[in-house]
């Protein structure tokens, strides 16, 4: 329980909120979401916690944490994914990928004293962002309907899969006892946030519906990150969720 609990909280940041970023007032498309209804509540409610909950929290760490402390630890936690972007290259066949991932963590982890710094990306071993969502897509599974989740955030039947195994291969649960688990989850949550928070403002002022949005901007990220970064035509985002007759 206390991991699901733990992960649930990861994703509202790293699914829900970070996708806001590339979020606009774009509310077309289509999108496939017969659970609308459903949707809306549990994205109003996921709304509501990090208005009163995760928004303030991650103001006030802003406002006492200079920005390259923020980014320090952001290179931290983001090196702790090593074992879930290692398993998900191999597995997707990426043998370049893969060797590419395990540098850059031999890299940070030592020059870059345990990953708070990123030595890496300059000397030409680019930051990757491979799950096992992805993997699955790259294995031909649809994605299911867009589902949002209380807590979870934004996904959908096939990323929630996906989330559930790259839990498995997570550092937190395995290196690091139950008790400060909690308190490394909640920093590494706080400090994304707070990272995003004028990304996020801008795009709630941006966008007429912000749950469209928010849907677009996730549909068509994941396409993207299966695709390897390919841009997609509009006629190919019109038809990524169309259901077949």
């Amino acid at each position: 329980m206390g991991r699901c609990r733990l992960l649930a909280l990861a994703l509202i940041a790293l699914a829900g909120l970070g996708l806001a970023r590339g979020a606009r007032a774009h509310t077309g498309g289509a999108e496939h979401d017969p659970l609308e209804r459903f949707n809306r509540a549990m994205f109003w409610f996921n709304d509501r916690l990090d208005v009163y909950a995760i928004e303030p929290a991650a103001k006030a760490w802003d406002a006492v944490l200079p920005d390259r402390v923020q980014r320090s630890l952001s290179n931290f936690f983001d090196n702790l994914r090593f074992p879930v972007l290692l398993m998900n290259d191999l597995l997707q066949g990426k043998g370049n990928a893969a060797a590419i991932d395990y540098t850059r963590f031999m890299v940070n982890t030592t020059i870059g004293l345990a990953g708070f710094f990123d030595p890496a990306t300059p000397l030409g071993l680019p930051k990757q962002n491979e799950d096992f969502g992805q993997t699955l897509g790259k294995w031909g599974v649809e994605p299911g309907p867009y589902l949002v989740m209380p807590i979870l955030g934004p996904s959908n039947p096939r990323d929630l899969v996906g989330s559930g195994v790259d839990s498995v291969f997570a550092v937190y649960p395995w290196v690091v006892e139950f008790p400060y688990t909690i308190v490394s989850r909640a920093v590494d949550i706080v400090n994304f946030r707070s990272l995003v928070l004028d990304d996020v403002r801008e795009a709630k002022a941006a966008s007429v519906d912000y749950y469209a949005a928010v849907r677009a901007a996730y549909t068509q990220r994941r396409e993207r990150l299966i695709n390897d970064g390919i841009e997609l035509s509009p006629e190919q985002q019109q038809d990524l969720y169309q259901v077949e007759e």
